[in-house]
């Protein structure tokens, strides 16, 4: 569990700060990308940097089967553009962005065309009866929940009985990797984000009570993209460097879980 000062800024950088403007995510998404490949020779632009965000969003949630009869529940929407995404692609019969930071929810309703049905409230601990929605999913989010298990548990309670579960994020690779990482990324050395062994939370999905929990290493989409559009921006020798780093050395990889309740 982090202290109050670690939670603070993780709170501050949804808040006050508003993260999506950075260029480091082109001032869309808040999230690395999913790279089918990377521009050689000239630099990756704009729209395709925010394109590989948008494909993550795809990566998570087309694994999902949504129908145009499910209740899908998206946790961390952030400023909308996923959640609006979701609803334009994939048309679900009703969409539900969560998110605890009520400033990045004034920014999607401000930004978004699409009426979005949002809501604030902690991962946690989320504002939902039980049996709610058909189909849940999260986008680089759960990096920054203190209590995984907490947050595995949450799903399950509030999803249907065979419904899905699909998550994206990095995960240590090991029980040994979260101490290495400390001394290569500034935001699991500051505890805003939780470098938790992959193998664990796959334990805690189980415990919850999930079946068919399925884990896909991505890192080869993610990494090297993301490395790449770092070293052309203002942020080239920045902590953010340190993810490929990270990934070479077998410390850190990205995957996609999924789950059925």
């Amino acid at each position: 569990m982090s202290d109050s000062g670690a939670a603070a800024k993780r709170a501050a950088m949804y808040g006050d700060v508003d993260l999506g403007s950075f260029e480091l995510f082109s001032g869309n998404f808040i999230n690395y990308g999913y790279w089918e490949s990377v521009p050689d020779g000239r630099p990756i632009t704009l729209e395709e940097r925010t394109e590989s965000q948008a494909a993550l969003y795809r990566k998570v949630v087309g694994g999902l089967g949504v129908t145009g009869s499910d209740a899908v529940l998206e946790v961390g929407c952030g400023i909308g553009v996923g959640a609006a995404l979701t609803l334009r692609e994939f048309r679900p019969g009703a969409l539900v962005g969560l998110d605890f930071s009520e400033a990045q929810l004034e920014r999607a309703r401000a930004r978004n065309e699409e009426q979005l049905d949002l809501r604030q409230g902690d991962a946690l601990d989320m504002p939902f009866e039980d049996n709610s929605f058909d189909k849940l999913y999260t986008v680089e989010v759960a990096q920054h929940f203190e209590d995984l298990a907490a947050f595995a548990a949450e799903a399950h309670r509030v999803l249907r009985p065979g419904g899905k579960l699909s998550l994206a994020t990095f995960f240590a690779t090991t029980d040994e990797a979260p101490g290495e990482l400390r001394s290569l990324i500034e935001t699991i050395d500051d505890e805003i984000d939780f470098a938790v062994p992959i193998e664990r939370f796959r334990a805690d999905l189980a415990a919850a009570g999930f079946t068919d929990v399925r884990i896909e290493s991505i890192g080869e989409n993610v990494w090297f993209g993301f490395d790449t559009w770092v070293a052309q921006t203002q942020y080239h020798d920045s902590w953010g460097r340190n993810w490929l780093k990270a990934y070479r050395a077998g410390l850190a990889d990205y995957f996609v879980v999924s789950a059925t309740n």
